[in-house]
């Protein structure tokens, strides 16, 4: 024997690594904005989201600046003072036909959210309620950013589950804790482009 312990990692201690991995409900990256990709194009990490830099979409950080890329199923935010930076994973709508491209900006933030499902949400969904207010039922979750599309939202999920897919009626959805985050961040007049 040379005096080396061999190490012996079992199934189970590597699948119980993963799992508390991946159990943590955040992805958020402080970083300056030179590290969240300072070089030419979009940077891919591990989780497959693309890192890209604010300048290929917003003139100016003004009232800071969101990205929510449906591809990829991420969200950018950078703040006005073009140092603080977030990445947060999303769920993005179900459908080509639900998503909505483009340039938009927060109108209004709410806390507590009510919710009552759209005409064709409810053509779609005849089983829903007509209104769920404020609490773990609401499909808002606790925290809303109003966009000035009518019936868009960025807003929180008590349906953790939903996160990193394709499952919202065309808002863009984020963990409850990450939302309060995001929240705190952005203000009425945050640019948001939705690619």
């Amino acid at each position: 024997m040379t005096g080396k312990r061999k190490t012996v990692i079992s199934r189970r201690r590597v699948l119980a690594g993963a799992a508390g991995f991946m159990a943590a409900p955040a992805t958020v990256f402080a970083a300056t904005d030179g590290a969240a990709g300072a070089g030419a194009g979009a940077r891919n990490n591990i989780s497959s989201f693309k890192i890209r830099r604010w300048q290929e979409y917003f003139s100016n950080l003004k009232n800071g600046a969101i990205l929510a890329d449906t591809q990829s199923r991420m969200l950018m935010y950078w703040a006005e003072d073009g140092v603080t930076t977030r990445v947060y994973p999303t769920s993005v709508p179900l459908s080509e036909e639900l998503t909505r491209r483009g340039r938009t900006s927060i109108v209004r933030k709410v806390v507590g959210p009510s919710w009552r499902p759209t005409a064709s949400m409810k053509k779609r969904n005849p089983e829903w309620p007509d209104y769920v207010g404020p609490g773990p039922d609401n499909p808002l979750g606790t925290h809303a950013l109003y966009l000035s599309w009518t019936y868009y939202r960025i807003h929180g999920t008590n349906d953790t589950r939903k996160i990193g897919r394709q499952s919202s009626n065309g808002c863009i959805g984020l963990y409850n804790d990450q939302i309060a985050d995001l929240f705190a961040l952005a203000k009425v007049g945050t640019q948001v482009v939705l690619i």
